[in-house]
Formats: C-alpha cells, structure tokens, sequence
C-alpha cells in the first residue's frame, strides 16, 4: 500500500479561506497565503483550494489565487471551482496548480474528463463528486451539483465508475450528509466509490477527530484524507494525525 496523504483544504470564497457545515453556515477561516504556507510547513503532502462560489456565480476559478498560493508551496495543488473547458483547466494549471478537480462540468459534459485526461494526463484530472442519500438511486447515493444545490437524478457510485473510466486520475467524493459536521467521512459512501475504482480515493467531508482519519482509511478504503475545519481552526495538527496513523500502522510520510 502507497503512503497515506493529508490534504488540507482551502475552500475559497471573496479571497478568503471559509468553511461551512453541510455546504452553508460558511464562516471565516483566515487568509489563503498564510495558510498554505503553514499547512507546507506543519508537514501536508498535498494541498486543494477549492473556488466554492464559482459555479453558482457562474464565473471562472480566479486564477489570481491560484498564482498567490502555488507561489508560496512545494506541494502539489489542486484546484478546483468554475473549471469548465480544458482552456480553463490549462490557464489553471499554467498558473500554478498541478491537478484540478472538475465536478459541475464533468457531469454536464462527461467527454470533458476524457478529453482532458488526453491533453493532460489522467494524473492531473480529478473528479469531485458530491452526493447526498436516496433510496431511490441504486446505490443509495445521488449525485448533486452546482455547490450541492442541484440533485442530478444520477446515481453516484456509478457516476464514480464512469469517471475512472474517462480517464480520471482520481476521485474526490463528498457527502453532504456529513460535510463540516466534524462527526466523521461518510464511510458507507467512501467505501462504495473506492470499490468500484482503482484509482486514489481522497476521503473528504466530516473529519473531526483522530480516529476519522485512520476509518477513512480502513474502513472508507481512501488512500487521500482531505479535512478542512480541524486544520483551519488549528483543532489539530497535520504532525499530529500522521503519528496517530502511523502508531496504528499505516505507511505514512513524517
């Protein structure tokens, strides 16, 4: 098994670094720089700045705070937010990031992910997926969009296995159901998209204590444990959780 990453996340919103429960209640987080400096030096192995507001404002991902965070970090980036046209994603990369994570787009024009895996590489393309529980939908996990305002009648985990199958080089799911909530990933939807892919999963949405991060990895089957508030607010260090896992016996890098 490859070594398990921490990724902080910065969701971005007015220039600002914010988080919110369940995608709403969004509240200050401090200033993008700043944090992603700190998060390269507390020891993160990757980091996401994630343009919440850019879909719904129907705006591109400013790539303005691509170029003021990429400066200031060593670690890979991803970006994602109003990425539409693999125009955006090369502006986005020429600015800094390394990978960027389509979710909105990817689902209205699946040929996207397939055309930019081609461009560029599966290994830059990331697919988001946000879903939120339906007994309705076959796997129980519907697909929603659009900052999670907008349920797609699609079913998640076979959304999930489209994607990989596109060309995407990984997989980010997020349950609404648990996002912000600090009461831990969403395992059940984790797991399901985990086995339906070989690639990297990045576990993301709800982590609020040690023991979330090593089930994400055990029992959600990620290899990428994305969290954002318990970083933010300082609840916990990255060293921190990486001795944590390590102590449990996952390969980790300190």
């Amino acid at each position: 098994m490859n070594a398990i990453k921490i990724m902080p996340c910065l969701d971005m919103k007015n220039g600002r670094v914010v988080k919110g429960v369940h995608f709403v209640d969004i509240r200050d987080a401090g200033d993008p720089v700043e944090n992603a400096a700190f998060y390269q030096k507390e020891g993160a192995d990757d980091l996401a700045m994630l343009d919440i507001a850019a879909t719904l404002e129907n705006r591109k991902t400013r790539l303005e705070w691509v170029r003021q965070v990429s400066s200031v970090i060593e670690i890979p980036l991803t970006v994602g937010g109003g990425i539409n046209s693999l125009e955006d994603i090369e502006l986005v990369l020429q600015a800094g990031a390394d990978k960027v994570s389509m979710n909105s787009a990817a689902v209205k024009d699946p040929e996207l992910v397939r055309k930019a895996a081609q461009k560029f590489g599966s290994a830059k393309i990331t697919v988001a997926i946000d879903a939120r529980r339906n007994k309705e939908m076959p796997s129980g996990f519907e697909l929603v969009v659009a900052g999670g305002t907008k349920p797609v009648g699609k079913d998640a985990i076979i959304w999930a296995k489209q994607c990989q199958e596109l060309g995407a080089g990984a997989i980010l799911p997020t349950s609404m159901d648990e996002d912000g909530t600090l009461a831990g990933y969403d395992l059940e939807f984790t797991r399901a998209v985990a086995d339906v892919v070989k690639v990297p999963v990045v576990a993301s949405g709800g982590a609020g204590k040690l023991e979330h991060f090593y089930e994400g990895v055990v029992k959600g089957g990620a290899q990428i444990l994305l969290a954002a508030s318990v970083f933010h607010f300082r609840t916990m260090r990255i060293k921190e959780v990486k001795e944590y896992l390590r102590a449990k016996g996952l390969q980790v890098i300190l």
